[in-house]
């Protein structure tokens, strides 16, 4: 399992790659591990706003059905069409060509306090998170 350092993570197994006031979000490589191969990702319209934590979108995969959920608030202002025919690159490369999601912040991410850097994702992974 991989966690890059540079990202942020929820315990709902998704995580936030900032590049200014915009972030690209995405499931982690130990949530699409967890899910098997993934064959569908329903995801929002652009210029949709969410609140921290509301589901945004649905992810399907061999195995299961899975909930999205945003671990941050703001706008959605692009969404990873290359999904659509490759559901595949979720699993393949998480925080690459898999991002499912880029939103535009609302607010600084210092308030929020869900969100953990990748050694203390790696030990919650590590103790049986589900």
């Amino acid at each position: 399992m991989d966690f890059p350092k540079e990202l942020k993570y929820s315990k709902s197994h998704e995580y936030v790659k900032i590049q200014g006031n915009h972030a690209y979000i995405g499931i982690t490589s130990y949530a699409s591990g967890e899910l098997g191969d993934v064959v569908f990702v329903d995801m929002p319209e652009t210029g949709k706003s969410f609140k921290e934590g509301d589901k945004f979108g649905v992810i399907e995969s061999v195995k299961s059905v899975s909930d999205l959920f945003i671990p941050i608030s703001g706008k959605i202002i692009e969404i990873n069409k290359d999904l659509s025919d490759h559901p595949e690159y979720v699993n393949q490369d998480p925080y690459g060509k898999g991002w499912m999601i880029k939103v535009e912040l609302a607010g600084s991410l210092d308030s929020n306090k869900d969100l953990i850097p990748a050694d203390e994702y790696s030990k919650f992974v590590l103790a049986g998170a589900h």
